[in-house]
């Protein structure tokens, strides 16, 4: 049913409200007749029309430039979206567009892509309904008319495209999260959040991009914070009392780094440099915030193994070695068996299909095994996995595909294979707070925001929280529900 409700979002439904007697309520007073025409003016256009498209360059979390588009409609009600951006992206994502110009923010500015959204996209939309999401986003596509993205921009694309959902979801008055999900957009997901981090997102101090806590255990999203918080805390405190300095990486997790040699600081360099490690140092930080690991929370990991996959195998860096695909599916399975580990996320190369297959074959009735880099939010890509058997979840990031209506598309072939979507940020996010109503909307059930600290990370959480209060007992939350069947192994 939710997406039957979403369907009718996403094939034209304007976002009119219904009064009491069945007549539609638009925002400048026009009514219409529960047959659709309307009762004054017949000749009016809607009020979701499209008027004015403007973008501009702003800033993200990493102080790199990124897209910001402004979109207003015929009512006068305006949408605001920022475009996310990964510091880890995978080779099949839409193409973020970048100047280029070594001399302004090290060639990672966005005039460009502006460019293209104030003189082509903007102008192809302009008269279009903002309430037809799958109108303006087809539009919008064609305009660039490649597959990737990359004449104009994915990072041009999907700012116009959110703007329109947020200016349609303005104008009939409506929160995003129900403007997309109508009456049956109502659970809110459990949070999937870093607590220690490596990869790309700490510069390299663990080969793994991510440790992350599941609050399977809260029985509300606002307990699940307060566990997460703990935990959090908890992890400082282990990582101070042994003499490691605690940097924060980018999307929150904290990235610890030994002061110095053993020597010199009484600090074991492999405590904190080799990738299991990590997860030890996860279950303690659990056991000390007085939680029980498996029961109340359970462990996730973003491997991210595409950026240390070279030449066939996976180079582990912090532990110097190297190891076969066949030998990653083995270690990968021996920590499912070892550690409530209940999430792995792109355990193996966004191209490594037979890896994959097995691994999912080994621990996939075990385990959720999210593809992120292996399915880049792309319903082909997803239908390779699901005829190939790889993999049991789906990462559903707004802009690794460019536009909303193709994330939603993607979102629902996974349900329908039996496929757990988990709606995503991004490691250069902004006070933008769309996925946190997308993932309420949707129905997702879970979400991957990062960590409990840094500005633009709580901006979503706090939106989840309002969203939360405002649902009152009419919210749904599933917490450990989310997860049954694997639970159930643990």
């Amino acid at each position: 049913m939710q997406s039957e409700r979403m369907d009718s979002r996403f094939r034209g439904n304007d976002g009119t409200k219904r009064g009491k007697d069945g007549t539609q309520r638009v925002s400048d007073g026009t009514k219409r007749g529960s047959d659709g025409t309307q009762r004054v003016n017949d000749n009016a256009e809607p009020s979701t029309t499209i008027r004015r498209v403007h973008a501009r360059e702003v800033l993200d979390s990493r102080g790199v430039p990124t897209v910001e588009v402004d979109v207003t409609v015929a009512s006068g009600a305006r949408g605001r979206a920022i475009v996310p951006s990964g510091a880890s992206t995978g080779r099949h994502e839409a193409l973020e567009f970048r100047d280029g110009d070594p001399d302004r923010y090290q060639g990672k500015g966005v005039r460009h892509a502006v460019r293209h959204v104030n003189e082509v996209l903007g102008p192809a939309v302009l008269g279009v309904d903002a309430g037809c999401q799958h109108e303006v986003d087809a539009i919008l596509v064609d305009t660039d008319g490649t597959a990737n993205l990359t004449r104009l921009g994915g990072n041009a694309v999907l700012g116009v495209s959110l703007a329109a959902a947020h200016a349609a979801a303005a104008c009939v008055g409506l929160p995003l999260y129900r403007y997309l999900g109508g009456s049956l957009g109502r659970e809110l997901p459990v949070p999937m959040v870093n607590i220690l981090s490596g990869g790309l997102h700490a510069r390299g101090i663990v080969d793994f991009q991510d440790f992350l806590l599941i609050p399977v255990g809260a029985q509300s999203f606002s307990d699940a914070l307060v566990m997460v918080r703990n935990v959090y805390h908890a992890m400082g405190k282990i990582l101070t009392a042994r003499g490691a300095s605690t940097l924060v990486a980018d999307e929150g997790g904290l990235a610890p780094a030994s002061g110095g040699s053993e020597s010199r600081t009484g600090v074991n360099r492999t405590e904190f440099y080799a990738n299991e490690s990590a997860v030890r140092l996860l279950i303690e930080a659990i056991e000390q915030a007085g939680y029980h690991p498996g029961e109340d929370a359970a462990l996730g990991l973003d491997v991210a193994a595409t950026h240390f996959y070279q030449d066939g195998r996976y180079r582990l860096s912090a532990e110097s070695r190297t190891l076969s695909s066949e030998e990653m599916v083995a270690l990968l399975t021996r920590w499912v068996d070892d550690y409530p580990i209940i999430s792995i996320e792109d355990g193996l190369a966004e191209d490594d299909w037979d890896g994959w297959q097995a691994l999912t074959a080994q621990v996939g009735n075990r385990v959720q095994l999210i593809g992120d880099d292996l399915f880049v939010t792309n319903v082909r890509r997803l239908q390779m996995g699901i005829a190939r058997g790889a993999a049991n979840a789906v990462l559903v990031k707004v802009n690794q595909v460019g536009t909303l209506t193709a994330a939603i598309a993607t979102l629902r072939l996974a349900r329908a294979h039996g496929y757990l979507p988990v709606v995503s940020a991004r490691s250069g996010e902004t006070e933008d707070a769309t996925i946190a109503d997308l993932a309420v909307g949707a129905n997702a059930g879970q979400i991957k925001i990062g960590s409990i600290t840094r500005s633009e990370r709580l901006a979503k959480y706090n939106q989840l929280l309002r969203i939360e209060e405002e649902l009152g007992a009419y919210g749904v939350y599933r917490g450990r529900k989310v997860f049954t069947h694997f639970l159930d192994t643990l």
